[in-house]
């Protein structure tokens, strides 16, 4: 596998993530074969840190976070779209945030134009899960399909959770908003979509498993070219510090908090064991990497 990192546009506005720059439209590149992996940004989200840690004592978490230079009460997650280029498929996995989620966010088009790829392009969206940042981009400012040609894929598990009319009633205030967007954008593009489960080869060469925890019928996406091959996780690895450092952890992000944690320590082992090239929503840098061990731990290692 062959890595390397380029910068598409000029970071916009300052600040940063987990002590490192934070460029708003950073690519990244990887080879499986004659395939080719890019990570492009969507921008990324403003959160309160309880979002983040749940239940969980800020003091438990304040060491491990500060080795990361985060501090505050507010955390700002990168959103790293995958785009997948073969030849004979455009592929984007997930649809980034829109217009209608956050200001700091919505910005893919912008990024996927840098790179000489335009909405039309898109031949295939795979949904990880029906968030806001992951759904929402599916439609403009005037409900139209922002990707006219492309066709969807989404899990059953998710599908049937998002469009159920009580889970805008049990999901919690908080998040109730969740439910109402996802159920009106996955209403406008149904006609275009197809269902998958977990164990499906759901297009030449990607692979659908099931990552519940973070949502209901949350699906990691596995490209394989020959023997080389390289997993889109999604947000069942949420982040880039305590999801490594402390995975046994509660994150509060996961809407089954216990269900979260099996899931991310069982990808957390195979990807250090398999030494899988893989990419994260919200990891920094762009996202792609790979897991080491760090004794009872694990770490995110960027590839430069």
């Amino acid at each position: 596998m062959h890595f390397n990192r380029r910068q598409i546009l000029a970071a916009m506005g300052a600040g940063a993530l987990v002590g490192l720059p934070r460029p708003s439209f950073a690519a990244t590149e990887l080879m499986l074969g004659s395939a080719k992996i890019t990570t492009v940004s969507d921008g990324h989200l403003v959160l309160p840190m309880e979002f983040l840690l749940g239940n969980l004592p800020a003091a438990d978490a304040a060491p491990v976070l500060a080795q990361y230079g985060i501090t505050g009460t507010v955390i700002e997650p990168p959103c790293n779209l995958t785009l997948l280029q073969d030849g004979e498929r455009t592929v984007l996995f997930d649809a980034g945030s829109g217009s209608g989620f956050m200001p700091s966010a919505g910005q893919v088009l912008d990024a996927l134009e840098g790179i000489g790829v335009s909405a039309d392009d898109i031949t295939h969206i795979l949904f990880t899960h029906a968030h806001p940042d992951h759904l929402w981009g599916v439609l403009d400012d005037f409900d139209d399909p922002v990707f006219s040609n492309a066709s969807y894929m989404i899990g059953q598990a998710e599908w049937d959770y998002w469009t159920d009319p009580e889970t805008v009633k049990t999901i919690g205030a908080e998040r109730a908003s969740f439910a109402v967007g996802a159920a009106r954008r996955l209403a406008a593009i149904e006609d275009q979509m197809e269902f998958i489960s977990g164990g499906q080869e759901v297009l030449p060469g990607i692979m659908a498993h099931d990552t519940p925890g973070h949502t209901p019928g949350h699906i990691a996406f596995e490209i394989r070219q020959g023997s080389e091959s390289a997993l889109v996780v999604g947000d069942a690895i949420g982040n880039g510090h305590l999801a490594f450092a402390r995975p046994d952890w509660v994150s509060g992000s996961d809407q089954d908090a216990e269900l979260g944690i099996a899931t991310r320590t069982r990808l957390l082992d195979q990807l250090a064991t398999d030494q899988m090239a893989m990419v994260g929503f919200h990891l920094p840098e762009g996202g792609l990497g790979r897991v080491e061990r760090d004794g009872d731990a694990y770490r995110f290692v960027m590839e430069v």
